[in-house]
């Protein structure tokens, strides 16, 4: 078990990160999504390992083993946390690979404090470049959809987790993409975050604004996304985010939901292999 420091909490207390760090050669770094930890990239950590790359995957604060303080579930001091792991452990040539949530972290990292030490980045499912529908933003999703989302935890939020899952993975009355095994382990690690820190995290990826972040963007970039993604649509982020970077490839999952680490983990695993790969 490996922590790094990342500051302290309004407290005084330290906020120490959880990760794992599995291989050796070119470093690659995996940031997870809501509402999981590092441990929804079993698949793809295993198989990036085995080809001859170090893996390092965390737990968002909050998640997992990590610390959960009360406050710091904003874009910024989440990249701020991103910054303290590859500082402490001073990588260099990075790739950086977030899905949905963790796409924010890569582009606010990369709009705070540069490329210097990326070589790559990978946006998976994310939630870029701006999730809210707004005037200037009309693509987003309506902010009625995300308050649901809001009075739903706040009712039960254990219904609500339960619920989601099914909607992430594209459960339905004649599709089963996924096992129940699945979707009981999506269950227990959800539920064990800090409830704080899920629901302000909710907040964060559905409100922020990634626009500005995604203009800063020179590295390589690769976008994979699924046309069938119900919890982060195509159309609104995967689609409009590899317009915004020049030379971004887009990569289109047929079918594919949210969840695609699963669904589509061994295209997943592939197709990142070969991007790390150039």
């Amino acid at each position: 078990m490996a922590y790094i420091k990342a500051g302290n909490d309004t407290a005084g207390n330290p906020v120490n990160i959880f990760y794992e760090d599995w291989g050796q050669g070119a470093p690659v770094v995996l940031i997870h999504g809501w509402p999981l930890d590092h441990t929804m990239w079993e698949h793809q950590a295993i198989g990036l390992a085995k080809a001859g790359l170090r893996v390092i995957a965390y737990d968002r604060r909050g998640f997992g083993r990590s610390s959960r303080p009360w406050t710091g579930y904003d874009y910024d001091t989440m990249a701020a946390d991103l910054n303290a792991l590859l500082e402490e452990l001073d990588l260099n040539q990075v790739t950086l690979v977030g899905f949905s949530m963790g796409g924010g972290e890569i582009a606010r990292y990369l709009g705070t404090y540069g490329d210097k030490r990326i070589a790559r980045v990978a946006f998976v499912s994310a939630v870029t470049p701006f999730m809210l529908k707004t005037d200037n933003n009309p693509e987003g999703v309506p902010q009625k959809v995300f308050d649901e989302m809001a009075d739903g935890m706040k009712q039960d939020r254990f219904d609500f987790l339960q619920t989601f899952a099914k909607s992430f993975y594209g459960v339905g009355m004649i599709s089963h993409p996924v096992s129940q095994g699945v979707l009981d382990w999506n269950f227990t690690v959800a539920s064990l975050a800090a409830p704080n820190a899920t629901r302000d995290c909710a907040v964060a990826f559905s409100s922020t604004d990634f626009r500005a972040d995604l203009s800063e963007i020179k590295v390589p970039t690769l976008v994979i996304h699924g046309d069938a993604d119900a919890t982060v649509p195509f159309e609104a982020s995967g689609e409009r985010t590899a317009k915004m970077i020049p030379q971004a490839e887009l990569k289109v999952y047929k079918g594919a939901p949210h969840g695609l680490f699963f669904t589509d983990k061994d295209q997943l695993t592939t197709d990142l292999l070969s991007f790390v790969g150039r």
